[in-house]
């Protein structure tokens, strides 16, 4: 029997996760009821954040079988359906990404908050980015 899988993140900051969705080609609906997937029997599982893609091929947002739930540390976590995950990318993947963008957000944000403005950045060949800032 399948099951709703719970993945630990590090990320805390809705309005940050929904940017970085976004970002990434997806969106973040607020107050989702994840629904089982067909043939697959379990408890439907209620998300701050549902996942869903605009489907190029059919010109519609398809709701993914994914979302994000606050945990009680107050961190959200990926709810899936591992079975059900018919991404391009592994869920790994996705949630690396979703990680990187949210980070770029959080640091930027906070910096400007404080007065200070981006100068450059740049993506390096191994995904790193690098952001330079300066404050007058």
């Amino acid at each position: 029997m399948s099951h709703f899988t719970n993945i630990k993140t590090k990320l805390k900051d809705k309005d940050f996760l929904i940017k970085a969705l976004h970002t990434i080609g997806y969106t973040g609906t607020e107050n989702v009821l994840l629904k089982n997937p067909s043939n697959h029997q379990h408890e439907e599982v209620q998300v701050e954040i549902g996942v869903t893609k605009y489907d190029t091929s059919l010109e519609v947002m398809r709701p993914m079988t994914a979302g994000f739930k606050i945990n009680d540390d107050g961190v959200f976590e990926l709810v899936t359906e591992v079975d059900a995950w018919h991404e391009s990318l592994p869920i790994e993947r996705f949630l690396e990404k979703i990680t990187q963008v949210y980070a770029r957000f959080a640091v930027v944000e906070t910096a400007q908050s404080q007065g200070f403005t981006v100068t450059t950045e740049q993506k390096d060949v191994d995904n790193t980015i690098e952001i330079v800032m300066e404050k007058w």
